[in-house]
């Protein structure tokens, strides 16, 4: 009886690593690539703000850019031809960095503490900056972020 088993057993081996190896997906391949959550490089203004705000509080802030995949305006401003220019103590390697953080604080100083402390006004002053952002300069920005926020 024992050595009617054995071959049986063997038969099944073999054709469970046939199955394995050679008709079974692998388990990797079923599974998708997790697809990214955030769609783009993001740039951290390296300045954090500091506005008066309307209604007479003042905010401080880190504000961040979610850029574009194509956007080219962190790169060396020279192109490759001399020396970059020095940037300013305290500011990034952004080329227009002065004019979004102009674009803002403009924006920043029209809120009030309840734009700031509120979600929906947080958004709304984070559409407000996008579209000042790509009004007034070339950066290829998509979204707008506050990392920190403080309002006293």
């Amino acid at each position: 009886m024992v050595k009617k088993i054995v071959p049986i057993i063997a038969l099944l081996a073999v054709l469970g690593g046939a199955y394995k190896f050679v008709l079974a997906k692998p388990a990797e391949a079923e599974k998708p690539a997790p697809k990214p959550k955030v769609h783009g490089t993001v740039y951290m203004l390296q300045k954090e703000f500091l506005v008066n705000l309307a209604d007479g509080r003042f905010a401080k802030l880190q504000v961040g850019l979610i850029l574009a995949h194509d956007d080219h305006s962190t790169e060396a401003a020279a192109g490759g031809h001399g020396p970059a220019p020095k940037v300013p103590e305290g500011y990034g390697a952004m080329l227009q960095e002065g004019v979004v953080r102009d674009v803002i604080t403009d924006t920043l100083t029209d809120a009030k503490d309840k734009d700031l402390l509120e979600k929906e006004g947080r958004e709304h002053l984070k559409h407000d900056i996008l579209k000042g952002i790509k009004k007034h300069t070339d950066v290829k920005a998509e979204h707008v972020i506050f990392s920190d926020v403080t309002v006293q």
